[in-house]
């Protein structure tokens, strides 16, 4: 379902504008529709007023909560069945953040990835990803969004441009708290910057070598890493957040002092932080982080030679519940990949 759908629904039943925007905001923020110094009677037509009850049914039967996996960190995985039965990953971040999915499954076959071993079934409607945000609010507060769980939001670009404009105004998220991430598509910097609603945006890199690049993702837009620091360093500066740059540490894979020499070559100077995210182990593929003291050493090095870095963890490494397991574990048909092969044709120049 699509948000506009909702918007069409309520106007069959004599809703305004005004009307619209009332219903969507106390759905998005998850409050009764009751909510409010001013009651449905004193305010909504008669029509709407006797279409709430089901439109109310159906916008909670959007994304219902399958199951809750807390980790240590404050963090927690959430398994979501949406109307079908289909089923995608949110995670509640600490400090009031969540990430939503975009899509069941993906097409950009990430091979670190467990959601990418399974390829695309089919995008999610904007208005299930605003959903997720309404699903979550009812378990704690969250003021910041990032678009960064199953799927490429690049590849469903209408429907979350949608959700994020609906977040962005009467969803009561600040703009710089929507993180718009992508393996990186030229559709992407053609069409956020002319949205009402602009959010900040996480590209993921994961090499500087457009080979190894293309290896670690084989169905994304064949694009330079360099033209694709040129493309987020325009939108930087247009809209004043920088550039969240993602590159997922593997141990022997992206982690030697030329990926280093080569990111400071494309993030010198540039409006950027470079987010160093050690990998979360995923059963069946035989990928491993580097060691700790190597992952510090690493944004040590970085953040000495002048390019912002953080190292970040993946959240709730201690429920195994990141790229894509906890569906995987739920449809428990996943067949785990030889072992040992990736490894061997990824570092292979």
């Amino acid at each position: 379902m699509r948000i506009e759908q909702i918007r069409q629904r309520l106007r069959s039943f004599g809703a305004g504008p005004g009307h619209e925007y009332r219903v969507l905001r106390l759905w998005s923020q998850a409050l009764p529709q009751g909510s409010g110094k001013r009651k449905p009677e004193d305010y909504l037509p008669l029509g709407v007023r006797n279409a709430l009850p089901a439109l109310e049914a159906d916008l909670q039967g959007l994304a219902r909560l399958r199951s809750k996996h807390a980790g240590e960190d404050g963090s927690a995985r959430l398994l979501v069945e949406l109307a079908d039965g289909q089923t995608v990953e949110s995670v509640l971040l600490p400090r009031k953040g969540l990430c939503v999915s975009t899509q069941v499954g993906c097409a950009v076959g990430c091979v670190f990835c467990m959601t990418g071993q399974g390829g695309l079934i089919r995008q999610l409607g904007s208005a299930e990803i605003v959903a997720q945000v309404a699903l979550a609010r009812t378990l704690r507060p969250v003021t910041k969004v990032v678009f960064m769980g199953m799927g490429e939001p690049a590849h469903n670009l209408d429907n979350v441009i949608e959700a994020i404009e609906l977040l962005g105004t009467a969803g009561n998220i600040g703009h710089k708290n929507l993180v718009f991430s992508t393996v990186g598509d030229r559709r992407v910097f053609e069409r956020l910057p002319l949205g009402v609603v602009k959010p900040a945006l996480a590209l993921s890199l994961h090499s500087t070598r457009a080979d190894l690049r293309a290896r670690l993702m084989p169905r994304a837009p064949c694009m330079d890493p360099a033209e694709l620091v040129e493309h987020g360093e325009r939108y930087a500066r247009a809209t004043g957040y920088p550039i969240q740059y993602q590159w997922t540490l593997l141990d022997g894979i992206n982690d030697s002092d030329a990926e280093l020499d080569g990111i400071v070559r494309l993030l010198a100077g540039k409006y950027a932080i470079m987010n160093m995210i050690p990998y979360n182990t995923v059963d069946g593929l035989d990928f491993k982080r580097p060691p700790t003291e190597r992952a510090a050493a690493i944004a040590r090095s970085l953040q000495r030679r002048g390019i912002l870095t953080k190292l970040r963890q993946s959240a709730g490494q201690d429920v195994e519940g990141g790229c894509g397991q906890l569906r995987a574990r739920d449809l428990a048909t996943v067949t785990a990949p030889a072992k040992a092969e990736p490894v061997a044709w990824l570092v292979a120049q």
